[in-house]
């Protein structure tokens, strides 16, 4: 019996599970706050050329055109 508790006692296959179990939480974790602040990066950097650009492109005809960048539906 003592040696069945003893070998349960060493054996830190449970614990090295949980470790990298963590690890590949914080991973993620910042994967994803990554991933939205460079969403919201380029997002910003769309509306300012937008906001640039807007009255200043031409139509089908070549002649310029006053509109907005938002999607036309």
């Amino acid at each position: 019996m003592t040696k069945i508790l003893k070998a349960f006692r060493d054996d830190e296959d449970g614990a090295a599970m949980v470790e990298y179990s963590i690890l590949v939480g914080i991973i993620a974790a910042a994967s994803i706050l990554a991933i939205i602040a460079i969403g919201g990066w380029v997002s910003q950097q769309f509306t300012g050329l937008c906001a640039t650009l807007d009255g200043k492109g031409l139509s089908a005809t070549g002649t310029a055109s006053g509109g907005s960048c938002a999607p036309t539906p």
